[in-house]
């Protein structure tokens, strides 16, 4: 792509997905519960996330579906780059999508290169790469370098970066999430029932986390084998770090 293609699709970018001026602000507040808990309020901006789904009824698609919820109300937009084409807009309602910009990709590559350029314009407050429905094999293709790039280019940009996949791949993860749940029917008629989502920490890099008034993190990094089981429950958990849809085919 030209460079003057490149200018003119951030500015279309920019006309169609405007967003009002908001004062500086160090997280994203997502309407999530579990999510705003864990991070003081919401996904930590100029920052890459990794929320790991390493089971089919995990609760991915329920996160992404919340998230747009939460972007209506807020009155901002969300890019969805979809690794496999499978995200269904039938389970949003149209209010909600007109505040989504959906990449439709088939190649986890291309979702990179997607990421890659929507990080680089900065246009977007949260910027999600769902790659859970991509083989393994094709996900361990992609090189360390990409994801510490991506990372470098949220950095300079006041948007949060959530990466969704079945296995913990993204080393430049400021805070890593597993998803721990095992959705049933009832489960699904439940009125918010992301809410009752189980997880655990893997990750949380710089920020002080304690559980039912017990510290787990203390400034540094946790790593897989060293995590920490939490429920959402809002007494269990407490931290004290401080208009239209789109779809763009790759």
């Amino acid at each position: 792509m030209s460079a003057s293609k490149v200018v003119d699709l951030r500015k279309l970018l920019a006309a169609r997905f405007p967003h009002p001026f908001l004062p500086p602000a160090t997280v994203l507040p997502t309407g999530v519960e579990f999510l705003d808990q864990i991070a003081g309020g919401g996904l930590p901006k100029s920052a890459i996330m990794e929320l790991i789904s390493p089971n089919a009824s995990a609760g991915s698609a329920s996160v992404i579906h919340a998230l747009l919820r939460s972007a209506q109300q807020d009155r901002h937009f969300i890019a969805l780059i979809d690794g496999s084409d499978s995200f269904d807009p039938g389970s949003s309602d149209n209010s909600a999508l007109q505040h989504l910009l959906w990449i439709r990709c088939r190649k986890a590559f291309d979702a990179i290169k997607a990421a890659d350029f929507l990080l680089r314009d900065g246009n977007f407050p949260l910027v999600i790469v769902d790659l859970v429905l991509n083989a393994p094999d094709e996900l361990r293709k992609i090189p360390q370098t990409s994801w510490y790039r991506l990372q470098r280019l949220a950095e300079a940009v006041p948007s949060a970066c959530l990466v969704i996949n079945r296995q913990s791949m993204v080393g430049s993860a400021q805070l890593k999430i597993v998803l721990e749940h095992s959705w049933t029917l009832p489960d699904l008629e439940k009125q918010n029932a992301v809410s009752d989502l189980r997880f655990r920490v893997q990750r949380f890099a710089g920020a002080n986390f304690t559980a039912g008034g017990r510290e787990l993190i203390a400034n540094r990094s946790r790593e897989a084998g060293d995590s920490v089981l939490v429920k959402t429950e809002r007494s269990h958990v407490k931290s004290l770090v401080t208009g239209h849809w789109s779809q763009i085919t790759s």
